[in-house]
């Protein structure tokens, strides 16, 4: 199968489906489109890498893999469809006498955002949250595209004029339940331009982050050292 080699690995691939669909592991029986699995690749890798296993019901079901163009497919999608194109390494674990089954790992991407292509041809950057695939806040992705420009050293200083410490004293009274990013703007005075550019500003220099509590992302401290 594409020249990989199956290992028996019956025991270590059951510890994986044991665990379940999560914020680093995705359950295909089967992959057909290009446009789906790029979105699995955009949010694993806009976020702390992941794996697929590739011959697994969505239920933990293990079929194996019943059409090496699974594998291709994969492929495409990571080079085609997704910008920048990835790399996604593949293994294949003999899981008994009939059932392969392969992981395919996608790591973090050190250039960010990782955008999927639609059948429209629209680029979009995912984000894995939980078992989920969902769009990134557009914030989130100005805040990757700043921290990846040559001019991101400068936007790491935080400014004197106070704006940025009374957004932060903000989100610190909403807790762990954060502030919805579409209410700072009111609630700072500020133009939603200006906000946005706060906001941005301190995602990049690592004193705030997005955390997704559905249906929608809310601003947060970020926690020390990270």
């Amino acid at each position: 199968m594409k020249d990989i080699r199956a290992v028996r690995g019956r025991r270590y691939i059951l510890d994986l489906i044991a665990e379940g669909e999560h914020e680093q592991q995705d359950f295909k029986y089967s992959i057909t489109d290009a446009c789906k699995i790029a979105r699995s690749i955009s949010a694993f890798a806009n976020h702390s890498g992941g794996r697929l296993l590739i011959g697994v019901k969505d239920n933990g079901t293990v079929a194996g893999v019943r059409n090496e163009e699974d594998i291709y497919v994969v492929e495409q999608a990571a080079t085609l469809y997704c910008r920048p194109e990835q790399h996604v390494e593949f293994d294949a674990f003999r899981v008994d006498a009939s059932a392969v089954v392969i992981r395919a790992t996608i790591a973090p991407s050190a250039v960010r955002p990782v955008q999927a292509r639609d059948s429209d041809g629209r680029w979009t950057a995912f984000y894995r949250v939980a078992d989920e695939n969902i769009h990134a806040h557009p914030l989130m992705v100005t805040a990757w595209r700043m921290a990846g420009s040559e001019s991101a050293e400068g936007s790491l200083v935080v400014g004197t004029d106070g704006h940025e410490m009374r957004l932060m004293q903000l989100i610190a009274a909403e807790g762990e339940a954060g502030l919805n990013p579409d209410d700072a703007a009111p609630a700072l005075g500020l133009s939603r331009a200006t906000t946005a550019a706060l906001i941005t500003r301190l995602a990049v220099a690592g004193l705030l982050s997005f955390r997704y509590a559905a249906p929608s992302f809310r601003l947060v401290l970020a926690e020390p050292g990270i």
